[in-house]
């Protein structure tokens, strides 16, 4: 990896990691609901102008239920269910949740026979499982039953990202931008009805309102633009690297800004959770030659 990409490999990481920080900011005083949708249209939005400044076109005609498959798995009930995550759970251990979406994403692929599930990706999924009861056993921020269903959503939202990358297996050839620019697009309109039955929040802060419009540009738009510079560029393993540094990332802003617990079992159970990733995506030195 050049030292261009490796810039944009940490940018992203940080980017990324900080969009936990943002939900928290936010979730609590906003809701769910308006956390989700503001964050798709203005994401949207952004890549709208950016695929306009780059000549490209969604032709939705044609895509439109990719579009709407890859949106609602990758986009709409993910950012829904960690946005109804962060009203209660902490930034940090949000970051490190998502570190499973590969472990879902190989489980699902073994179940549809596109893989073999052996003993490593076996160990790798053992342990990352393992990690995540860790640490949602012994963090005392939820130890109470009323936070069984934020840490549901936010499993939840790994395996929608899960099915995502499964789906994008056999999705039809649309360019990066198009992608993410029609699966955002699919994402706020399929939300949009509910935007009648929940009601807008009640003088949110400037903190909530600014938390809110960079979680949509900088930690939507801007990310998914690095994300594809990074594969096109150095490749889909190098980009999938970026699963084990957004938790570093998602801890560090939540302990210095949010002045989050850091314990033994945030190190204990997020290396587990990294180990068994990098065992099932064979991101690890050895499983990188063996599948060279």
């Amino acid at each position: 990896m050049t030292s261009a990409g490796a810039a944009r490999l940490l940018g992203l990481a940080a980017v990324w990691g900080g969009s936990y920080l943002f939900m928290r900011l936010t979730a609590p005083e906003i809701g769910a609901f308006w956390v989700a949708e503001t964050r798709l249209i203005l994401a949207a939005g952004f890549l709208s102008l950016t695929a306009l400044w780059l000549k490209t076109s969604l032709h939705a005609a044609r895509y439109w239920r990719h579009y709407l498959v890859l949106g609602v798995f990758n986009s709409a009930l993910p950012f829904l269910l960690f946005a109804y995550a962060a009203t209660t759970l902490p930034a940090s251990l949000l970051s490190i949740i998502n570190a499973m979406a590969p472990l879902w994403g190989a489980l699902i692929a073994t179940a549809l026979g596109r893989q073999e599930l052996d003993w490593r990706r076996s160990l790798g999924l053992a342990l990352g499982f393992a990690g995540v009861g860790i640490l949602v056993g012994m963090d005392s921020a939820i130890t109470d039953a009323a936070a069984f269903l934020p840490v549901a959503a936010a499993v939840i939202a790994t395996i929608c990202y899960g099915i995502a990358s499964n789906y994008a297996v056999t999705a039809p050839p649309v360019g990066s931008i198009a992608n993410a620019q029609g699966s955002l697009w699919a994402s706020a309109l399929l939300l949009l009805p509910a935007a009648l039955l929940v009601p807008l929040p009640v003088s949110p802060s400037p903190t909530s309102l600014w938390s809110l419009v960079v979680l949509g540009v900088v930690c939507s738009g801007v990310a998914y633009i690095l994300y594809f510079k990074l594969i096109e560029d150095d490749g889909a393993t190098s980009a999938l690297s970026v699963t084990f540094l957004i938790p570093l990332f998602g801890v560090l802003w939540g302990y210095l800004f949010l002045e989050e617990a850091v314990g033994l079992h945030t190190f204990t159970g997020g290396l587990l959770v990294l180990g068994g990733t990098a065992l099932v995506t064979g991101l690890l030195p050895g499983a990188m030659r063996k599948n060279a």
